[in-house]
């Protein structure tokens, strides 16, 4: 989900199972979790935030089409 109020940088908000995960979209194609506060809960398993992971690179430029929707620019 890329919410339209949101702010920079470019990233989407992405859950499964109950763990929410906020990926920041770099310029290179790479979908990132790398915030301080990316994964909630913060003990989430890391077979699922591997999931969310994966399936998001293996979607990013569907995601980055959902950030540019949502906010005009890339």
């Amino acid at each position: 989900m890329a919410y339209p109020a949101d702010h920079s940088p470019p990233h989407v908000h992405a859950t499964m199972a109950g763990v929410i995960l906020v990926l920041d979209l770099l310029p290179d194609g790479v979908v990132l979790a790398d915030r301080k506060d990316a994964v909630s809960p913060s003990n989430a398993p890391r077979n699922v935030v591997n999931k969310i992971q994966r399936v998001a690179a293996d979607n990013v430029e569907t995601l980055w089409k959902l950030w540019e929707d949502a906010h005009g620019t890339r």
